[in-house]
């Protein structure tokens, strides 16, 4: 038999959860505004790169935070301090920034580095659960950190103490975008793949079918010409467009069938592109965002799959289809 209900494990868990959120709303009240004004400063006014050093659970903390500054517009990078006090502290320059992190203050390591960053004249921004450590002391800007006690039941590995400090660089990181007046578009161009970044750099000429993939007929043509048509594009599809290449319509291989189960078989002679099509169908530009071109297909009372493209002076320049807006992975 199981010593412990299954309600026990989950309350454990939520009690876990809430000592760490409890610090990191203490945060709020233990910050001193003028060190966090002097941090931002110094982060703002950077150069160069913004290093971030800390050993163990700090360390992984400081790579986590190193990447959402990086990804958000200022340039940052992790130095293990054991790796810089043996080669890789050729990295730090007089432009750059240093954000070191330790629950104690007076880890080894970062202690041992901090005379060779000082050397180098690179300000210091000190995360640290101890306002009286040897960091704090030698930094240009101390944020404090300190944490009453761990989720750990033994009150020893590092938990709430990390929760915080990623909270407090996350913070650093949020604000220095809105210093900088980073738009979403800016965001986007550091994450292409991400599903917001296509959101706001992918555009319809990116994924339509130009040229000879862009199957297009007269206003005049016979129903085995538009058969013909939409067959060989293979896009379901074929755009109507006049002597000039203006677009007059679209023809769907749906539009098609129910034409062709209305007609009978002895007017089929005579039935033309121009009784078929959708006259002035919902368009787009080639410079216009995918996102907008999705919008467009379902924010309808009827959801469309195909979508003309045309230039600024109504010329067809290729047909978009909601299958390679999905297959991108705008979707």
């Amino acid at each position: 038999m199981m010593p412990v209900i299954e309600r026990t494990y989950f309350q454990q868990v939520i009690d876990c959860i809430r000592v760490s959120a409890d610090a990191i709303a203490q945060v709020i009240h233990q910050l001193d505004s003028a060190q966090v004004d002097q941090a931002i400063h110094l982060l703002s006014r950077c150069s160069g790169k913004v290093i971030l050093a800390g050993v163990g659970k700090s360390g992984l903390i400081g790579r986590k935070i190193a990447a959402t500054l990086t990804s958000t517009g200022t340039t940052a990078v992790y130095l293990h301090p054991a790796d810089a006090l043996h080669g890789d502290l050729g990295i730090a320059t007089t432009q750059d920034v240093a954000i070191l992190l330790s629950n104690s203050g007076e880890t080894d390591e970062l202690v041992a580095l901090l005379p060779y960053l000082q050397r180098r004249q690179v300000p210091i921004i000190a995360i640290v659960g101890r306002l009286k450590s040897t960091l704090a002391r030698q930094a240009d800007a101390v944020l404090n950190a300190a944490v009453d006690k761990e989720a750990c039941p033994f009150n020893l590995a590092p938990t709430t103490s990390t929760a915080v400090a990623l909270a407090i660089g996350d913070a650093l990181a949020m604000t220095l975008m809105q210093v900088k007046g980073l738009t979403p578009e800016d965001f986007a161009i550091n994450h292409p793949a991400g599903r917001l970044g296509k959101r706001l750099t992918l555009r319809v000429q990116d994924l339509m079918h130009r040229g000879e993939d862009n199957p297009v007929i007269g206003l005049q043509a016979p129903w085995l010409d538009i058969v013909s048509g939409i067959t060989r594009g293979g896009l379901g599809a074929v755009n109507v467009v006049d002597e000039q290449g203006r677009l007059q319509g679209l023809i769907t291989d749906g539009d098609l069938r129910r034409t062709l189960q209305k007609i009978r078989p002895a007017d089929l002679e005579a039935l033309s592109s121009s009784a078929i099509m959708t006259p002035h169908p919902e368009t787009i530009t080639a410079d216009q965002l995918a996102y907008t071109a999705l919008q467009r297909m379902e924010n309808r009372a009827s959801q469309i799959s195909v979508l003309p493209v045309v230039d600024d002076a109504g010329v067809c320049v290729g047909l978009l289809r909601l299958h390679d807006i999905v297959r991108s992975g705008l979707s």
